[in-house]
Order: structure tokens, then C-alpha cells, then sequence
């Protein structure tokens, strides 16, 4: 008998409780770490000293390229970019564009204003292609942005 009052007492308690809130979403940096797949982005921003900015206010909206997409490059070409911390701030912040630009946008667009500094081009031809690296995921939504997977790192002009 007593083992059923602890039983019923404690579901009481359960159903008294307040429902455990939603957890607040992750800004754009927490949210691609959590994916998994952009290790490499993670280590360049870093090493850009760009991960305070991403974490920061914005909105921001992120071509992310996948750690495949770094895999891609030339031999070499990441261990350069990641001595050259100028460089590899260009590339990085050729990436972002200033603003929260969901795909319903991006499919309007023929180019985007990255905070590098330059435009890059935009097309809907065969899927979604940004300076043409194919966009595989859209709409990851952070609490500071979007992020939407590429599948090639972009390079500035």
C-alpha cells in the first residue's frame, strides 16, 4: 500500500510540473557544431578569429560548406589558407551574407552581398547553386540567422 501512495504521489508531482520549456535555439556557430559535418568550417573560423562574430547579434545568413566540401579543394589549399589568416578571413566571410535570407528569398535572387565585400552569383538553374556550389540543406535556422548547406567552398573573386 505504501509503495501505491509513492507511486501516485509522485505522478501527481509529474503532472503538477510545468512543461520543461523548449530550449532556446543555438546561434549559427553552436548550431553547425552540433550538426557534426562542418568540423572544418568550425577549425577555419577559429583560426579567422571569426567565431565571436558569428556567435554575435546579426542576423547573419551562411553558405556553410560541409567538411566534404573542404575535402574538395586542392592539396594543400586548406593548410594555406589556415597560415594565411587574411586569406582565409576572405574566403570565410565570403560565405556570409549579411541579413536573414531564407531559401523562399534566395530562389528570388541572381546574387547576394556577402560581408566580404563582394557579390556572389546566384542560380536556380538545375537546383539552388550559389558561385556554383550546389545548396544541399536550407533553413537551418539559428537564433541569430540561417544557415544553408553548400557543397563547395566559395572562393572571391
Amino acid at each position: 500500500m505504501k509503495t501505491l501512495f509513492t507511486t501516485l504521489a509522485l505522478a501527481s508531482v509529474l503532472v503538477a510540473a510545468p512543461q520543461a520549456q523548449a530550449a532556446e535555439p543555438k546561434n549559427i556557430v553552436e548550431t553547425a557544431v552540433a550538426a557534426g559535418s562542418f568540423k572544418t568550417l568550425a577549425k577555419a573560423l577559429q583560426a579567422a578569429d571569426l567565431i565571436k562574430t558569428l556567435e554575435g547579434k546579426g542576423p547573419f545568413t551562411v553558405f556553410a560548406p560541409t567538411d566534404e566540401a573542404f575535402a574538395k579543394l586542392p592539396a594543400g589549399a586548406l593548410e594555406g589558407l589556415l597560415k594565411d589568416k587574411a586569406k582565409l578571413t576572405a574566403v570565410l566571410t565570403y560565405h556570409v551574407v549579411a541579413g536573414k535570407v531564407l531559401a523562399a528569398d534566395v530562389v528570388k535572387m541572381t546574387s547576394a552581398k556577402t560581408v566580404q565585400g563582394q557579390s556572389a552569383t546566384i542560380s536556380t538553374k538545375d537546383g539552388v547553386k550559389i558561385d556554383g556550389a550546389k545548396v544541399t540543406q536550407t533553413d537551418i535556422i539559428a537564433s541569430n540567422g540561417v544557415i544553408h548547406v553548400v557543397d563547395t567552398v566559395l572562393m572571391p573573386k
